[in-house]
C-alpha cells in the first residue's frame, strides 16, 4: 500500500524538507503541503491521505485545532511536529486525537518510520516527548482527575497490568516478557483495554493510566494504584518507546 501524506508547517524549508524525505520513499506519496492549519484541513478533505504531519504552531488555525477537525471528519491519522521546549500546550493534542508526536530535529529514518507506523494504525510516542508531555497533561488536568479505580473497574487484573505496562512505554514484546505471556495474548489484552475504556489508541491508553491514578506522573519508581483484587505493582524493564512488537524505537 502506498501511504498518502499531507505535510503542514508554516516554515517552508522545514515543510519542503520533510516532504522531500518522505516523497523519496517508494511506499510514501506526499499528496499536498500546507502552510497553515486551515489549508491542512482543506488538503486532507481534498486528498484523503492516510497521515497528516501537523506543526503545533501555525497561523490562521494551529496544529491542534487542525488535528481536532481532521480526526473528527476523517480516518486520517495525525502526527504533531514540535520543538517541544517552546510549546506549553501539547497535552491538548491528545484530546484532539493525535496519534503521535515528533520533534522537528527527528532523524530522516525515524521520520519515515513514524509515518509508516501511524499509517498502519498504531501510535507513536518518542520518549524525549512522552514523559514531559504526560506530566504536563496530568498537572493541567489534576483537578478533573477521577478516582483511581473509577474507570478501571471494567478491566480484569491482567488487563490492568497490561495498561500499566503500556503507560511505562513498553512494546508488545516487552509486555509479553514482563507478564510471561505470548505477544498474541498481549495484543488481545491491549485491544480489550482500548475497547472497554473507549480509547482511540495506545497514546490515549497512556494518558488514561495517568488520569485514573494507575501511574502518578513525576513519582520516583512510578507510583501504581492497587487493583480492586489486591494486585500490586508489576515490575518492568526500563521505559522504551510505546511500539508494537517488531517496531524500531525512536532514539
Amino acid at each position: 500500500m502506498t501511504v498518502r501524506v499531507v505535510v503542514a508547517d508554516d516554515q517552508e524549508l522545514v515543510r519542503s524538507g520533510f516532504a522531500m524525505i518522505l516523497d523519496a520513499q517508494p511506499d510514501i506519496d506526499v499528496v499536498a503541503e500546507a502552510g497553515d492549519g486551515a489549508a491542512a484541513v482543506a488538503a486532507v478533505r481534498r486528498h484523503e491521505p492516510h497521515v497528516a504531519l501537523l506543526d503545533i504552531r501555525m497561523p490562521l488555525m494551529d496544529g491542534i485545532e487542525a488535528c481536532r477537525a481532521i480526526t473528527a471528519a476523517s480516518a486520517c491519522r495525525t502526527v504533531m511536529l514540535t520543538t517541544f521546549d517552546s510549546d506549553e500546550y501539547l497535552h491538548e493534542a491528545l484530546h484532539a486525537g493525535a496519534s503521535g508526536f515528533l520533534l522537528k530535529d527527528v532523524r530522516r529514518d525515524d521520520l519515515v518510520h513514524a509515518v509508516r507506523v501511524v499509517a498502519a494504525g498504531d501510535s507513536l510516542l518518542a520518549p524525549a516527548v512522552t514523559r514531559r508531555l504526560i506530566e504536563e497533561y496530568t498537572r493541567a488536568s489534576s483537578r478533573a482527575r477521577p478516582a483511581p479505580s473509577a474507570r478501571l473497574d471494567a478491566l480484569t487484573a491482567r488487563e490492568r497490568e497490561t495498561l500499566l505496562q503500556l503507560a511505562r512505554g513498553l512494546s508488545n514484546a516487552e509486555i509479553a516478557a514482563a507478564l510471561v505471556v505470548s505477544e498474541h495474548t498481549v495484543k488481545t489484552h491491549v485491544g480489550n483495554v482500548l475497547a472497554k475504556l473507549g480509547l482511540r489508541d495506545r497514546v490515549q491508553a497512556v494518558v488514561c493510566a495517568y488520569e485514573t491514578g494507575l501511574i502518578t506522573a513525576g513519582t520516583p519508581g512510578l507510583s501504581v494504584a492497587p487493583s480492586p483484587g489486591g494486585d500490586g505493582p508489576v515490575d518492568s524493564p526500563a521505559p522504551a518507546r510505546d511500539r508494537p512488537a517488531g517496531d524500531r524505537s525512536l532514539r
